[in-house]
């Protein structure tokens, strides 16, 4: 997909770059494979704001998505490739030889018409699913699960991927794209290739509205502020106050390390921040 710009006849289309959808299924999701989605507007299930500047934005139904791909030795063709506002990547409507459908994340030079399957042993070709111990050493893969039988949880967003870096009694390693290489159990699955929509990163809003239609409220910085209001208010001009960026309740952010999950640190081969030193 190429991206789209437009003549500025207007100032929200002067700076409006949007990725050329006109190759997607123009109809509407196969309704038993939709369900209903209520907005949260930000809020815990006791109504509180947990999640500040969420709200409003164009009413959404959810597209039930395959992430486990289990249906082994089953051959799927592609009926169309489809938008979903629940994801940056397109997805694919896929239909088995049994008759039944499933949508699946659309990998890149993945067209209507082309095969798919996921078993043990398959080719390596992109829409193919099989665990990581059969996948050759160097391959490109997203959809990746972190627990056997789980579905896929790293790589599902447009444009993304893992490489396949080695193989250790059982495990696999995996370059992730933060730099991270991290071991995952070989009879973990996931799909060849990489997520299709890579242009989703090169897109510009155009518009403060364009973000509203999205559900992402305004959002006003700390600087801006009174003292009463956040601890980087006041001051004449910008100043932080001489500290660290902090939220407003005064926890550190911007940088501050947050992971405390020590139960899965034996699974990072390599760290990402070890890596940005480096550098």
């Amino acid at each position: 997909m190429a991206l789209k710009t437009f003549k500025p006849v207007t100032p929200g289309l002067r700076q409006l770059v949007i990725v050329d959808r006109s190759g997607l299924y123009k109809g509407k999701p196969v309704k038993a494979l939709t369900q209903g989605k209520s907005e949260k507007g930000g809020r815990n299930n006791t109504g509180r704001i947990t999640d500040r500047f969420r709200g409003g934005g164009h009413k959404q139904t959810y597209r039930i998505v395959d992430f486990k791909r289990r249906k082994l030795d089953l051959q799927g063709t592609v009926e169309r490739i489809e938008y979903d506002p629940n994801r940056t990547s397109f997805i694919a409507l896929i239909k088995y030889t049994d008759g039944e459908q499933a949508y699946i994340i659309a990998p890149q030079r993945l067209g209507v018409g082309d095969k798919v399957i996921s078993g043990n042993q398959v080719d390596v070709k992109p829409g193919n699913a099989m665990p990581l111990a059969n996948i050759p050493v160097g391959a490109i893969v997203h959809n990746v699960e972190m627990k056997i039988g789980k579905g896929g949880a790293i790589a599902r967003s447009a444009g993304s991927y893992v490489q396949i870096v080695g193989r250790d009694e059982g495990y696999v390693t995996l370059r992730l794209s933060s730099g991270e290489q991290r071991s995952i159990h070989g009879q973990c699955f996931a799909t060849i290739g990489a997520v299709s929509n890579p242009d989703h990163m090169n897109a510009s809003l155009g518009k403060a509205g364009r973000n509203r239609w999205l559900g992402q409220r305004p959002h006003n910085r700390g600087v801006t502020m009174n003292p009463v209001d956040h601890p980087h208010g006041g001051g004449e001009g910008r100043t932080s106050g001489g500290r660290h960026p902090v939220s407003p309740w005064g926890k550190p952010t911007k940088g501050k390390k947050t992971r405390s999950n020590k139960s899965t640190d034996k699974f990072i081969v390599a760290s990402r921040h070890v890596r940005k030193k480096k550098g």
